[in-house]
């Protein structure tokens, strides 16, 4: 058994100090568990930064002062090797919520004095007992919704504060069996290997047979949704999506692990792709568009059963001409 538990610890008691620090505490926490050349990616406007001062002081102080009495809400956690480096760094994931009230501007968007769910997935490379490298995804379309805003045209599948694992199994806190590990990770590749450029050549829905359950659940980002089963994904997402796009690149990530049942990855971007008009009621652009994405997975047996999926779409438009962002800004920013 390959146990990630001194990695596991050392983020568990990050997040503890996080969650409980107040500001200037903020940096403070991030200071001593990051190295000081942290590279941390998240998504549009905050993109690449270096350093724990500046993690602090443009993500998580003005996160914090928006959303107060914030409670980290976990619904996956696991760790494992990095097969994209030959299995030779280390990294513990997180996904779910960051629940708080929404009682000051955040990014132009106005509050409501109300609960508000920030989705997110964060992936943490440990080194030498610190965290060196971060990618922290979150859905700001999402939070948008939650308070009126229509960033997009219509969904094709379902706007939800979305919930964890059908089996609430998810915390792995404990060391896991090698070979589960090994299993997710070789059912994650055989649905990527499928995926490849589109060109598999069979029925969308027995593509989709060879690798997940029938009864699946997709848990998209805003802006696209989520859907149940074989069939409603395929036409509800996979099917719209493959038809609105062409010039899709090889997939790019740059960390794919599995722990237990559960595995993800992350790409700065995943791939690239033309967008021919239509996905998301949007119109086509010339400009390939770059997809940042997290995906994370559940496999039950042979097969995947479920997937969250965090995708930067206010960074993907904006490669495309449109400032979603800018749009939906109803005070001014500081």
């Amino acid at each position: 058994m390959v146990e990630f538990q001194a990695e596991k610890l050392l983020v568990r008691d990050f997040y503890r100090a996080l969650d409980g620090a107040n500001g200037d505490e903020i940096t403070d926490v991030l200071s001593k568990n990051m190295t000081p050349d942290c590279l941390w990616r998240g998504f549009h406007p905050f993109n690449e930064l270096t350093g724990p001062e500046a993690v602090a002081t443009t993500f998580w102080l003005p996160l914090r002062q928006s959303l107060t009495r914030m409670q980290r809400r976990m619904d996956v956690f696991m760790a494992g090797r990095n097969e994209i480096d030959g299995y030779d760094s280390t990294w513990v994931v997180s996904m779910g919520h960051l629940m708080g009230l929404f009682d000051q501007p955040w990014l132009g968007i106005a509050p409501t004095r109300k609960m508000a769910f920030l989705r997110y997935s964060e992936f943490l490379r440990i080194e030498n007992g610190r965290i060196a490298e971060v990618a922290m995804y979150f859905d700001i379309p999402h939070l948008m919704m939650q308070t009126g805003l229509q960033p997009f045209p219509p969904q094709t599948a379902a706007h939800l504060v979305q919930p964890g694992p059908q089996t609430h199994d998810g915390l792995l806190f404990d060391a896991q069996p090698e070979a589960e590990g090994k299993a997710t990770l070789a059912a994650i590749n055989a649905m990527i290997g499928d995926l490849g450029t589109w060109q598999l050549g069979l029925p969308l829905e027995e593509e989709l047979a060879r690798t997940w359950h029938d009864d699946m659940i997709w848990w998209g980002p805003a802006g696209i949704g989520a859907t149940y089963t074989i069939e409603r994904y395929a036409k509800q997402h996979s099917g719209p999506f493959r038809a609105a796009f062409t010039d899709r690149s090889k997939t790019k990530h740059l960390c794919r692990m599995a722990e237990g049942h559960y595995g993800g990855f992350f790409g700065w971007p995943n791939f690239t792709a033309r967008h021919t008009g239509g996905f998301m009621g949007m119109p086509a652009s010339d400009t390939p568009g770059e997809m940042r994405v997290i995906d994370i997975y559940r496999r039950h047996g042979d097969k995947l059963a479920e997937n969250w999926i965090f995708i930067d779409m206010l960074h993907f438009w904006k490669t495309q001409g449109v400032d979603i962002l800018e749009r939906m800004q109803t005070v001014p920013r500081t």
